[in-house]
């Protein structure tokens, strides 16, 4: 099966979140990713990793002000000076926690600019973490998120674009969410195989709701088969909000061991 990942912003959340490594090794899991590290040092989460016998797979650039609503600054030809800096501030802390693939937020477009302009800056942007952060051994990756739900106005958000970004940044690999791409497109088990190939990282939730698996509309068991029948062998990361308490949210992973 898989190689399922907890992403800790989300799952655990009945605890403070340095102690959600803990319950996360405690409930079967290896490998975890989370939003961002920046509030936290680099040591203090490393040996929070080594501790559990925790892999970290996966975690975004800085991403402009999470709490005032920000998500992502890629996208903005006035943020570029602030999006590059944090490429440097990513690399530190992928180095220290051996974190082998970091994720690009495009960002919210701004209606007071082009969006030909937003497009060359994102893409420019892209680029130069693409080289910046490979040339590290860390692989940039990009995610679409939908813009009909959760996130209105997200610049990248179908698989249109995505591939269109795929096609622009030469080397640069597609984190796939199941969730974001039911909202936006359906189809999943195809849509899957299609990208495949440029596909480095899933995640995933049941919609609608963004619950754990069996609470919504999606088949995960001939999902989770599906990515057993095409190969794939990147990380599939659990980025759900539970429906009640994470420990009951489980069973899909009990099921699936």
């Amino acid at each position: 099966m898989p190689r399922f990942a907890a992403n800790l912003t989300m799952l655990f959340q009945e605890v403070p979140f340095l102690e959600r490594f803990a319950l996360a090794r405690e409930h079967g899991f290896q490998f975890v990713e989370y939003l961002f590290p920046y509030a936290y040092p680099a040591e203090q989460l490393k040996q929070q990793l080594k501790t559990h016998q925790l892999q970290q797979v996966l975690f975004n650039l800085p991403a402009g002000d999470w709490s005032q609503g920000e998500r992502g600054i890629a996208c903005l030809p006035s943020r570029r000076n602030e999006f590059l800096n944090g490429i440097e501030t990513a690399i530190n802390y992928a180095t220290l926690l051996d974190v082998k693939q970091v994720n690009c937020l495009a960002g919210i477009q701004a209606s007071h600019i082009d969006s030909t302009a937003q497009w060359a800056c994102l893409i420019e942007n892209l680029r130069y973490a693409h080289t910046t952060l490979a040339n590290e051994g860390i692989q940039l990756v990009f995610e679409a998120i939908n813009s009909k739900v959760d996130m209105p106005g997200f610049f990248i958000d179908s698989l249109e674009k995505s591939q269109r970004v795929l096609n622009e940044v030469p080397g640069i690999k597609f984190q796939f969410d199941i969730y974001h791409m039911q909202v936006m497109h359906g189809d999943i088990l195809r849509n899957i195989e299609k990208f495949l190939p440029h596909i480095a990282h899933i995640q995933f939730a049941d919609n609608p709701g963004r619950h754990e698996p069996g609470t919504g509309e999606l088949n995960f068991p001939t999902i989770f088969k599906q990515l057993n029948k095409l190969g794939y062998n990147g990380f599939t990361a659990a980025e759900y909000f539970p429906k009640s308490t994470t420990e009951r949210s489980l069973d899909w992973l009990k099921d699936n061991h």
